[in-house]
């Protein structure tokens, strides 16, 4: 066999069937990507220019060790699975489909506050029968990993749920999710739709009460001493309307334990205005601190629809051809072998194959591949892609949950409940951060007042504190940064599997890269014939491909593909004969035909003294009747974007490598081609895991892309491993980031939307942190006031959300 790389062509993400769509190109060369030739002989190409390269071994005990490679490193790497330098910090906090025991998803309706999910998160992995529990405040959705035991009761774990999460927040409602209760149709539900809406829509009302009777108070206790009373009863009624819930809130969740809730605090200190007599003050503050709650909401509703619209690709009805007509149906109703109508302008609505009419469709949204891809009768379509010219009628192959659209949204939802490491310190951070606050503004209310004796003045210093303790702001830009960042990779075709992956991309200084199929098309072509003494090119071509002709790999068919293009007519052999590592021997009419690599020529004494290698390539030898007859070189194709992605890299102070099985000279050429600054050849797939560990030694934590079956165990142990979307299953399992498109160009794409993802989330720690300490110096010093303080608590959590989905537009 030829010791070639088996890549299957395959679906991303943890799907392990065979998906028989991708780009154009990839449906043109999937028969090139076989990993059986129909022989055992292993020319000089199958020894050089192989992904694993042997180092003269036979492919018989390469294949036999990628695959125990394959299934000893590939079942233990699950879907989140987070690579990690030894030294570095293990994740602490992991999702909860990573965990053993039953899994169980549930959706968390009318959740509204980040830093009170952080606390649902943490009591629900309390539970007994629980081992963990992830609560997403981006998707809404608790993700608990539970035993079995637990599982047999699971409306009353459900039920324990709700009154863990009702006690945080009373509104709160959890429910199992179905398998279709996802993304964009449940977030609009609750965000979106007629429920939220109707709930927006009465805050409003009650804020704009409110604030009327607070501005006639104003104008009361202005205009006439006399109506101080009158101005009074109309800020008491201002305060019930705009703060009558978040009393009650306060209440309920004070006899639960609640002491540092949000509702308390600003309850506390509202009514401590009151206590002072800064009634203007306390309901002004009660005012804006329900506007600045209620633009909060607005921003992340918005922000989530923004960041679901833009990977939740899954239509809602289909039309489905019956007898004569054409009818609307419930997509997730149709089934496979249905015929569906996809008229120009309208998305695939699922896995399909077209059976009738011919467009082009483009495929931007889920591979984020600008060019249209023509299609016509046979071709197999993604879900999700536009069809932008004629009509399409299709047969669905997958339903609606198996369809590439689902699972794009799946692979988002799970990377978005993996948490980076600095959510996980925000989280920890804010459990200090509100006591110390607290304990700060008791100190402040106390201990000047005894020696100044101004209670009023320090007392109204310390309720400042009370606003801005809550770490809102904190706990909810952060997750919201990295959903945004997986959302922003999503839209070309860029899959992170977590947060994880985002942070770790951005401390990358080396992207090392595997050769065949990733900085090159894994598309053998022939590309140079060289006669010796008076043989003829085409008498050359025809001889080899003849004996060539039923092979099934990529260089045997590259010959044969040559020999049919130039309309020569082969030859069946009436004898043919598979040496193994060395070649082919066949009778032709011609002949006894030798075809082979060196070894092959040396063994039958043919003398190939005349020939001096030009042309870097693999190298076929021919022989006729032991007269040497000339030579072929078949070569893969560079990537047309590749030079351009290692100059993006260089741009970003990333220096290149390259890891190959092929010669030393095949590799320093594509390396001088494309720009590469470092080349290693000639490895075992165990070497190149030790040159890795080499060059992260050397230059610190290393990103590794590839997509080949013995890629896996090097993809698992770098810093980042990425695999291309058209690469095998064991591959993409191992990766902790999936390139849809397998273009180049998505790789310095990949550490700049992470570097930007990263760079936002802190940026919005750093500025909600500074805002929060300059308002309380400028309190201790006399100079802020309650009005800043709301300010520093909602405004800055507005401004966070915004700053966070700046991330779906940024230019990577």
């Amino acid at each position: 066999m030829y010791n070639k790389k088996s890549r299957p062509q395959s679906h991303m993400l943890h799907d392990k069937r065979q998906h028989e769509h991708q780009h154009e190109h990839q449906h043109e060369h999937q028969h090139k990507h076989q990993h059986e030739h129909s022989h055992e002989h292993n020319h000089e190409h199958q020894h050089e220019h192989s992904h694993e390269h042997q180092h003269e071994h036979s492919h018989e005990h390469q294949h036999e060790h990628s695959h125990e490679r394959q299934h000893e490193h590939g079942d233990s790497c699950c879907y989140g699975h987070a690579h990690a330098h030894p030294d570095q910090e293990q994740p602490q906090h992991t999702d909860a489909f990573l965990s053993e025991g039953i899994k169980l998803t549930c959706l968390v309706e009318n959740l509204g506050c980040a830093n009170c999910a952080a606390k649902m998160e943490s009591r629900i992995s309390q539970l007994p029968g629980v081992n963990a529990a992830t609560l997403t405040f981006a998707t809404r959705q608790l993700r608990v990993s539970v035993t079995p035991k637990a599982a047999q009761n699971e409306s009353e774990l459900i039920a324990e749920f709700q009154k863990i999460c009702s006690s945080i927040e009373s509104e709160v409602i959890v429910q199992k999710q179905q398998p279709l209760q996802k993304g964009k149709q449940t977030l609009q539900n609750t965000e979106g739709g007629r429920h939220s809406l109707s709930g927006q829509q009465i805050s409003l009302i009650f804020i704009v009460t409110g604030a009327l009777c607070f501005i006639a108070g104003e104008v009361l206790e202005h205009l006439a001493v006399e109506a101080s009373i009158f101005s009074c009863a109309l800020y008491v009624i201002a305060y019930l309307i705009l703060g009558g819930q978040i009393l009650l809130t306060a209440l309920k969740n004070l006899t639960r334990g609640q002491i540092f809730d949000e509702n308390f605090l600003m309850s506390l200190a509202t009514l401590g205005a009151f206590a002072i007599g800064e009634f203007a003050e306390a309901v002004g503050v009660m005012l804006f601190y329900r506007i600045g709650e209620y633009f909060e909401e607005t921003a992340v509703a918005r922000s989530r629809s923004q960041i679901m619209d833009a990977v939740d690709l899954r239509p809602e009805t289909v039309n489905l051809v019956s007898d004569a007509s054409v009818k609307e149906i419930p997509a997730e109703h149709a089934q496979p072998g249905d015929l569906l109508i996809v008229r120009p302008g309208d998305r695939i609505p699922l896995d399909s194959v077209v059976v009738e009419g011919e467009s082009r469709l483009d495929t931007s949204p889920i591979t984020g591949e600008p060019v249209p891809v023509k299609v016509c009768a046979g071709d197999a379509v993604t879900s999700g892609c536009i069809n932008t010219t004629g009509q399409l009628k299709i047969e669905v192959r997958q339903s609606l949950e198996h369809s590439m659209v689902t699972r794009i949204l799946d692979s988002v939802e799970n990377a978005a409940a993996s948490k980076p490491r600095i959510d996980r310190f925000i989280t920890r951070f804010s459990k200090i951060y509100t006591p110390f606050v607290v304990i700060a503004a008791i100190v402040t209310a106390v201990l000047p007042s005894l020696i100044t004796g101004n209670w009023g003045h320090w007392i109204y210093t310390a309720l400042t504190f009370l606003v801005i303790s809550c770490p809102c702001a904190l706990v909810l830009s952060v997750p919201l940064s990295f959903f945004s960042g997986i959302g922003a990779g999503s839209r070309k075709g860029i899959l992170f599997k977590g947060g994880l992956s985002i942070e770790a991309l951005n401390n990358i200084s080396t992207v090392v890269m595997d050769k065949t199929g990733t900085i090159t098309q894994g598309d053998f072509a022939l590309q140079q014939i060289i006669p010796a003494g008076n043989f003829r090119e085409e008498e050359i071509l025809t001889l080899c491909a003849s004996c060539e002709q039923n092979s099934t790999h990529p260089i045997g068919s590259s010959i044969t593909a040559a020999a049919q293009s130039r309309g020569l007519i082969l030859e069946n052999p009436d004898a043919l004969k598979e040496i193994a590592g060395h070649g082919i021997q066949a009778q032709l009419a011609a002949g006894e035909i030798l075809a082979g690599n060196r070894k092959l020529m040396e063994k039958f004494h043919v003398d190939i003294s005349s020939y001096t290698q030009t042309y870097h390539g693999t190298e076929l030898f021919l022989a006729v009747n032991g007269t040497f007859a000339g030579t072929l070189i078949i070569s893969d194709t560079i990537k047309p974007e590749a030079s351009d992605a290692v100059d993006a890299l260089k741009k970003l102070q990333i220096s290149t490598a390259m890891l190959t099985g092929d010669t030393q000279e095949n590799a320093k050429a594509v390396a001088a081609e494309t720009g590469i600054d470092e080349v290693h050849s000639r490895l075992l797939p165990e070497d190149k895991l030790s040159r890795l560990q080499e060059i992260r030694g050397k230059n610190g934590p290393v990103m590794f892309v590839g997509d080949g079956i013995n890629d896996a165990p090097v993809l698992a142990g770098a810093d980042v491993g990425a695999a291309m979307g058209s690469g095998a299953d064991a591959a993409i399992e191992a990766a902790d980031v999936v390139f849809m498109t397998s273009n180049m160009e998505a790789v310095p794409q990949s550490i700049s939307i992470a570097r930007n993802t990263t760079r936002i989330a802190w940026q919005n720690v750093v500025f909600a942190l500074i805002i929060k300490a300059l308002v309380m110096i400028l309190g201790v010093t006399g100079h802020a006031s309650m009005w800043m303080a709301v300010f520093a608590d909602s405004g800055v959590a507005m401004l966070c959300v915004l700053n966070s989905v700046r991330i779906l537009y940024k230019k990577q």
